[in-house]
Order: C-alpha cells, then sequence, then structure tokens
C-alpha cells in the first residue's frame, strides 16, 4: 500500500527530529508547550484585525500563516507519536462523536453549544 501524503510528512518530521538528536527533548510536555507557542504566533497574525480584514489577508500574509501552521503541525505530529497516537484515526473518531453531539438538522448554520440546544 503507497504512503498517503500524511504519512510522508509524519516520515519527514519524525527524520528530521532524529537527524538533528532532537528526541531527547521532545517530551509530551516540551511538545505540547511547543505547540501551543506554534498557536499563539499564529494567532498574532489575526490580533486586531477585523473579520472581514482577518478574511483579506496579503500574500505576504498569508505566507506567515502558512508557515506558522506548518510549525504548528510539525509539533502536533511530533507529539502524536511520541504518545504513540494515531492522528487519523483520532480525527475520525472525534467528527464521529461530534456529529452525534451537532446532528446537521438540528445545528446548522447555528453557533451554539452543543449543551444549548435541545437534542432529540
Amino acid at each position: 500500500m503507497a504512503d498517503t501524503d500524511f504519512d510522508r510528512v509524519r516520515k519527514q518530521v519524525r527524520q528530521f527530529v532524529v537527524e538533528r538528536d532532537w528526541d531527547q527533548f521532545h517530551s509530551p510536555k516540551n511538545l505540547s508547550m511547543a505547540l501551543i507557542v506554534e498557536a499563539a504566533e499564529l494567532v498574532e497574525h489575526f490580533q486586531w484585525l477585523t473579520e472581514e480584514q482577518s478574511c483579506e489577508l496579503s500574500p505576504e500574509q498569508l505566507a506567515e500563516v502558512e508557515l506558522e501552521l506548518a510549525d504548528i503541525q510539525v509539533y502536533l505530529i511530533s507529539l502524536a507519536e511520541k504518545l504513540k497516537l494515531d492522528l487519523v484515526a483520532a480525527v475520525d473518531k472525534k467528527l464521529a462523536l461530534n456529529a452525534k453531539k451537532y446532528p446537521a438538522d438540528q445545528v446548522r448554520g447555528s453557533a451554539k453549544k452543543y449543551n444549548e440546544y435541545k437534542q432529540s
């Protein structure tokens, strides 16, 4: 079976870490902290923008946001690898749980949290 794009990226991230002998620093605690730092750096690009401005980033801004998203993805993959978790399976599981919490026919167009609407 051929590798998916995700498998390829996961292997690249692992190889990058191995080549630099960084696994010794990649505890779940450190990786989760690095992940949140990168998420905060992403938020900085949108801080103080209006809703409209946040949807109309310049090519330069988009390039910067793209790199922050990549940093987030790298740390997320590394954390999942460290904990021996399958991110694809986790997403599948979470989407199934969310589908039960947020039935499309009941929540379409609503931003309410699952406990704020009547479930049938």
